[in-house]
């Protein structure tokens, strides 16, 4: 039975744990499925860097408890071992809630959990923390701990005298040490797509065999053995493979689920990279454009002097289809200010300039305000944001975009987070949806409807 790696709160060491683990079974020749709770990706970006199977994201919220459970029957079953990591505490869900935790995610899985605490300055404390996080909730197991930050001998000692009493295991305790620390920037670990400090296999593996009990821990790292699931039915889906979408994917723009790519090629639809970064043109096949989120504000200079790629989306926008989330969102605005205070120019299709403010995160309700090329009238779907920047200039106020497009922008729906009240977010036409919100377009099927029925609709190459 796999595991779920979970903690008392963020910045507790789940991440490091996680890939020590799976470092670990890499140096052994075992091939292990990670999952991340929750929307992560710089996370599973991290689980996936390492020569494992592509990490998959658990998110109950988004994708509902019957896609969850399939996902992690199907992609576990194809390995002998498995690992759930954890996002932020125990039992952090929506809003105040325990729903869509880590919590939500153990007991839907029925798997047990094995909790890294950190230790630093504490000794008898943390047999407070434990039976507290055990008696919160009588259905979960704890099935063992991990301490991390424990950096002498004589730590270890008076942790082992707390808890030889308690009817739990201690599985390790990780010393402090620079080489597994994991860099971290505004939205938490760099990216390895994003420059971010490779990991280092067999030390990351040889740090685990002296540091954990791992072959007590393989027990909790093997995958379920149930083999039923059902598959996504794809008939509905009318698809003309004449009309191929681009995917802008680089080190900038690399904020996306790999199930998107995977649902839109096993239904048909042929897919063709693109990179910004590399200054390249759209390709002339291409009828439909997604850009995915990513940090075009660390690369705007770089973005800006991309004159090949940016004149290519001005032109694709005269008659292909652009979907755009989040930061792939603000490369259609006419400049990003970036963390120095310098304006940088992008592409100037939509009207609008981003800066950075406030952080903005969390899961998003969202009810459609028109019928756009994604969401119909009144539909009620769900998403998450997680960003710094923020757009400057409201629509009611650009009367120059009907001159220049010759086409009304408005919000495709408004949107609200946990009890907070709805406003209207994003611009759409009949050949564009860019917003804020990220969405898990596998999982949704009536947004995957939308999305594929507008991207068959016959739009005349960009040529």
């Amino acid at each position: 039975m796999p595991c779920v790696i979970s903690s008392p709160s963020t910045d507790s060491g789940k991440t490091t744990l996680s890939l020590l683990l799976s470092c670990w079974a890499f140096s052994k020749g075992l091939k292990m499925q990670t999952f991340k709770v929750g929307p992560d990706y710089l996370d599973q970006q991290q689980l996936s860097s390492i020569g494992q199977p592509i990490c998959r994201n658990l998110d109950i919220f988004l994708s509902g408890e019957g896609w969850v459970k399939e996902s992690f029957l199907k992609h576990s079953l194809k390995y002998e071992f498995s690992l759930i990591e954890g996002a932020m505490g125990l039992f952090d869900g929506l809003g105040s809630t325990t729903y869509s935790s880590t919590a939500n995610i153990s007991k839907l899985l029925n798997v047990p959990i094995i909790f890294i605490v950190n230790a630093k300055g504490q000794v008898a404390s943390l047999l407070a923390t434990i039976r507290g996080f055990r008696d919160f909730d009588s259905e979960l197991s704890i099935a063992g701990i991990i301490f991390n930050n424990v950096n002498s001998d004589r730590h270890k000692k008076l942790i082992k005298e707390v808890f030889e009493n308690e009817d739990i295991e201690i599985f390790g305790f990780l010393p402090s040490d620079s080489k597994i620390t994991l860099n971290k920037a505004n939205l938490g670990l760099i990216s390895p797509m994003d420059n971010g400090r490779e990991i280092d296999v067999e030390y990351f593996a040889n740090f685990a065999e002296k540091n954990l009990d791992v072959f007590s821990l393989i027990k909790f790292l093997k995958s379920p053995q149930k083999k039923i699931f059902n598959s996504v039915n794809f008939k509905d889906f009318k698809i003309d493979k004449s009309k191929p979408i681009a995917i802008a994917e680089d080190k900038i723009f690399h904020f996306q689920y790999p199930e998107t790519k995977e649902f839109l090629s096993e239904i048909g639809i042929p897919l063709i990279s693109w990179s910004i970064y590399n200054d390249e043109e759209i390709p002339n096949e291409a009828s439909s454009l997604i850009i995915p989120g990513g940090f075009p504000e660390k690369y705007a200079d770089h973005i800006s002097n991309s004159t090949k790629s940016l004149n290519s989306l001005r032109k694709f926008r005269k008659n292909g289809f652009i979907y755009a989330e989040c930061g792939g969102m603000m490369i259609l605005g006419d400049l990003i200010k970036d963390e120095n205070g310098n304006n940088h120019k992008m592409s100037g299709i939509l009207p609008f300039r981003s800066k950075k403010n406030k952080l903005s995160v969390g899961y998003r309700y969202i009810e459609g305000l028109k019928n756009t090329p994604i969401i119909k009238q009144n539909q009620l779907i769900r998403g998450h944001e997680f960003h710094y920047w923020e757009i400057e200039n409201n629509l009611s106020e650009l009367d120059f975009v009907k001159a220049k497009y010759q086409k009304k922008l408005s919000s495709p729906w408004k949107v609200k987070s946990w009890k907070t009240e709805y406003k209207n977010e994003g611009f759409f036409d009949e050949k564009l949806h860019a917003s804020w919100i990220h969405l898990h377009l596998p999982s949704s099927p009536e947004v995957a409807k939308n999305f594929i029925d507008t991207t068959q609709i016959t739009f005349s190459k960009h040529s």
